[in-house]
């Protein structure tokens, strides 16, 4: 862990695509004002997120701040790239209906946006869906229709709804508009900190850590971003030290406690992004994870799920590999959600703090 990227930023070649499709990618990136023009629709509709004190990146190590996504209405940043993808549909494609797939924020945040657009939504998702967010996607009016735990089995019957129903799909992560609403939460964490030195992003199929990077790299052009995944389920940091997307089987990401993060591989817009812009990726463990919410929760008064753990586990952790304890100036660690079962979340907060090595 905590070696250079396979492609350096800056001397990336043209984005190798996934080995399911021989589609090209589009060389060019979202920008920042693509970021901003969301950030503009999103007023009123997702919550300008507080930077909370969280503790120190490593032994005598700069100061970190948690970016509290969990406290979104729908207890997860996904409600900016579902509204902002969903706000730019035409009155034909509202009409039509919207689909996606999900583990869970991805499908709150699509019915949320749903509901306030008026617009019908369809949530495929994952039998092992935590019991919390398929409760909260119900209540917000959305059919739920549930296949396996693998994400090709998502994508599966998503492509098969959007061929038989006429659904206009709104994917979780592979889609520019995703990436520019993601994006706000680093134009918020650039906006908010005069003297940012780095971010710590989690990365699941990418599209944060793509929005992130751009906004942060815009305007703080010296600051490290660095990618956090599970150890279990490290598809992207492969994927982006071998320069090509790399998919990983489900019993491999499923795996980890982070739900969030079990996708099988990133998606080809990130790819694009975060091999050009990315300093790089780091790996946490299980217990580092579990612990993170514990320690979460006493520090910074935060509940947070597994998956939002991930970029705080990694400044408790992994400061040194992602190359964080020694800078001056702050530390961001994004929280990516709170979405997590009661009774899971009471077993969590009796996980072992593992010492910081």
């Amino acid at each position: 862990m905590g070696a250079a990227l396979h492609r350096l930023r800056g001397q990336a070649p043209a984005v190798t695509p996934a080995s399911e499709t021989d589609a090209p990618v589009a060389a060019s990136l979202v920008s920042i004002d693509d970021i901003r023009r969301a950030a503009r629709g999103l007023a009123g509709v997702a919550v300008r997120t507080p930077l909370v004190a969280f503790e120190a990146a490593g032994l005598a190590g700069p100061p970190v701040l948690v970016k509290a996504e969990s406290l979104q209405p729908v207890g997860a940043f996904k409600i900016r790239g579902a509204y902002h993808a969903m706000a730019a549909l035409s009155d034909a494609e509202r009409a039509r209906g919207v689909v996606t797939h999900s583990s869970g924020n991805h499908a709150q945040g699509v019915a949320r946006a749903a509901r306030l657009l008026g617009i019908s939504a369809t949530i495929v998702m994952p039998s092992d869906a935590p019991a919390v967010k398929r409760a909260r996607v119900a209540a917000d009016g959305a059919e739920i229709v549930t296949v396996g735990p693998a994400s090709g089995d998502r994508e599966a019957m998503t492509d098969r709804l959007v061929a038989e129903r006429g659904l206009v799909l709104i994917p979780p992560y592979d889609d520019d508009r995703i990436i520019a609403g993601q994006g706000t939460v680093g134009l918020e964490i650039a906006e908010d900190v005069a003297n940012l030195a780095a971010v710590l992003v989690p990365i699941g199929g990418g599209g944060l850590a793509s929005g992130v990077v751009v906004a942060v790299k815009a305007l703080h052009p010296t600051a490290r971003v660095v990618g956090v995944e599970p150890e279990l389920a490290a598809d992207a940091q492969e994927s982006l030290r071998t320069g090509r997307i790399v998919r990983w089987q489900a019993t491999r990401t499923g795996r980890t406690i982070a739900d969030g993060t079990r996708s099988q591989a990133i998606g080809r817009r990130p790819f694009a992004h975060l091999s050009r812009l990315l300093d790089d990726v780091v790996t946490v463990t299980e217990a580092e994870i579990a612990a993170t919410i514990r320690l979460i929760a006493d520090e910074s008064r935060l509940v947070v799920e597994p998956s939002g753990a991930l970029a705080p586990a990694a400044a408790r952790y992994r400061a040194r590999e992602a190359g964080i304890a020694g800078l001056q100036g702050p530390v961001v660690a994004i929280v990516s959600g709170g979405n997590v079962d009661p009774d899971r979340y009471r077993e969590l907060l009796r996980s072992p703090v593992p010492p910081r090595p």
